[in-house]
């Protein structure tokens, strides 16, 4: 029997098309933990945990690019966000900023604890690369 589509044997396809998936099953188990939506360092407290799905549930949409041709509208966010300072924070996620809305009337105090809480788990990223100077 032949594959159509490949012009050869059927279990010489199979074969190659086996060898393809389990390659790309090693090299995306190999993908570094840091574009994972979980920081590195260990496990997440139940604060901590419920912080990261609030954020990814409300913040990512802004503050996090979701493809490469996509724009990003806020600040990439981390644990050095706002100075590093956990009132600050607090102060910002709840009343906003001029271009930011507030989310005090979305989350309770203790819901925003929880995504401050989470957002001094992330590292802080490497400084963007420039742009290239226009030709």
């Amino acid at each position: 029997m032949r594959c159509s589509a490949f012009s050869v044997p059927f279990s010489v396809a199979c074969s190659v098309a086996c060898s393809v998936s389990w390659g790309l099953l090693t090299l995306l188990a190999a993908v570094p933990q840091s574009l994972s939506a979980q920081p590195a360092g260990g496990a997440l407290s139940a604060a901590q945990q419920l912080g990261m799905r609030l954020y990814n549930q409300s913040c990512v949409v802004c503050h996090e690019k979701p493809q490469i041709t996509s724009g990003q509208y806020g600040p990439t966010l981390s644990k050095d966000s706002a100075g590093g300072r956990d009132d600050v924070m607090r102060d910002v996620i709840a009343n906003g900023t001029p271009r930011m809305p507030g989310f005090k009337y979305q989350f309770e105090p203790s819901q925003i604890d929880a995504i401050v809480a989470y957002l001094k788990t992330v590292p802080t990223p490497p400084p963007a690369a420039p742009a290239p100077a226009p030709r």
